[in-house]
């Protein structure tokens, strides 16, 4: 029977009639990969064509002198003349216009576009490690008019943010370098615009290091250098509430875990959640994990336990017995070594090493700021009667 008579002949399917093995799962998931793919590459594609318009449009400023030749209102002539000729479109109000200006001014003076070519070569590696759907990882070169030197170099790591997440870097940023290191960080961590807003009035640029550790020691080298990327000094949980100044780590743990996608993009990019308050049943005792994550990157189980205070040594010993029951409990052969990241409202760094010493666990530990006191905020009610207080109040002042 020729496929068209089969398509067209009528017929009941029936999950009996077809047979499912390896070979076939192996076959849809790869499928699944690949339109998942060709999503990503549809979405960044789109994006990156109208950023190169908005760029090579603030080059056109820039480089064609518009002001010097057709004077000082032509921003404002040129917004109208497009938004006549594109009334659908959005994104050409002069403010915008003026922004594509600036944005592209930030980037192209000689040492700004050398810095450019070698962002793109850290992308290239970052694309590779983490097999992102690209066309082509580079830059586009741009030619003006008269100018027989390329002028405008657009890298392809640009296409892989926001208009409005590259407009927070360059008001915020003070040079190249801090920009360049915001986009890509961007990137890896998929960071919202409020995300990347929280990271730069963190100073993390200037002040991102390593959380204490003992990867060195208790890993090999590649696994070690990857994990110390991974992890950080501090944790920003001010997307997270509770409701009193003298909370536990059980409700510290559950203001995280009532939002754990805000918790998985402030870990970073890699974090699978895989559950929390895990049992443990070891010699007849229970005993519960605070938090258990899988890095897909590290291809190994993390730990997570908090504590809502400052650290004491006495927690590395727990969280070290952690670490051990799952490498032993849920680990497979395929997994690398567990890792234990400790989360704690302060520490000393001396106490933190000195408790590492002799142990063959990798951990790590961080500490945490940001968490919301709700008790503190009025309530709805209170705001309302405050502000009817207030109306009343200049009612009265205006008789006077």
């Amino acid at each position: 029977m020729k496929d068209n008579e089969f398509i067209s002949r009528p017929r009941i399917v029936s999950s009996h009639d077809i047979q499912i093995d390896v070979e076939y799962a192996e076959w849809i998931a790869e499928v699944k990969h690949r339109y998942r793919a060709a999503q990503s590459k549809a979405a960044v594609k789109v994006n990156s064509e109208k950023l190169l318009f908005n760029w090579l449009l603030g080059a056109d400023l820039v480089l064609k002198k518009a002001e010097e030749r057709w004077g000082e209102g032509i921003v404002e002539k040129l917004s109208k003349d497009l938004r006549t000729e594109f009334p659908g479109a959005d994104g050409f109000t002069p403010r915008n216009l003026w922004l594509m200006k600036q944005w592209y001014s930030f980037y192209s003076h000689p040492a700004g576009t050398q810095k450019l070519k070698q962002a793109v070569s850290v992308f290239e590696e970052y694309a590779f490690n983490n097999q992102l759907a690209l066309d082509q990882v580079g830059q586009t070169i741009i030619k003006t008019e008269n100018v027989k030197q390329p002028v405008s170099v657009f890298p392809t790591p640009f296409g892989f943010i926001g208009w409005s997440h590259h407009i927070t870097i360059i008001q915020k940023c003070k040079d190249i370098d801090e920009a360049l290191f915001y986009i890509l960080k961007t990137i890896e961590n998929n960071w919202s615009r409020e995300g990347l807003k929280r990271a730069i009035n963190a100073d993390v640029y200037h002040t991102q290091t390593p959380a204490p550790n003992n990867f060195a020691t208790t890993l090999i080298t590649p696994q070690s250098a990857l994990l110390q990327e991974i992890v950080k000094a501090n944790y920003d949980f001010s997307w997270a509430e509770v409701k009193h100044a003298s909370y536990d780590e059980l409700e510290l743990e559950k203001a995280l875990s009532n939002n754990i996608t805000q918790m998985l993009l402030e870990l970073g990019n890699g974090f699978a959640f895989i559950g929390r308050q895990r049992e443990l049943i070891v010699a007849g005792k229970t005993r519960k994990i605070d938090l258990l994550f899988y890095h897909i990157r590290a291809h190994c189980y993390v730990v997570v336990e908090l504590k809502a205070k400052p650290f004491e040594p006495e927690f590395v010993s727990k969280l070290n017995f952690y670490v051990s029951a799952v490498n032993n409990l849920i680990r497979q052969e395929e997994d690398n070594p567990t890792v234990g990241l400790l989360i704690c409202s302060d520490m000393d760094e001396t106490e933190v090493r000195w408790s590492f010493e002799g142990l063959q666990s990798p951990l790590s530990v961080a500490t945490y700021s940001g968490i919301k006191i709700t008790e503190l905020l009025p309530t709805t009610e209170q705001i309302k009667q405050r502000i009817k207080n207030l109306k009343l109040e200049l009612n009265r002042l205006e008789k006077l």
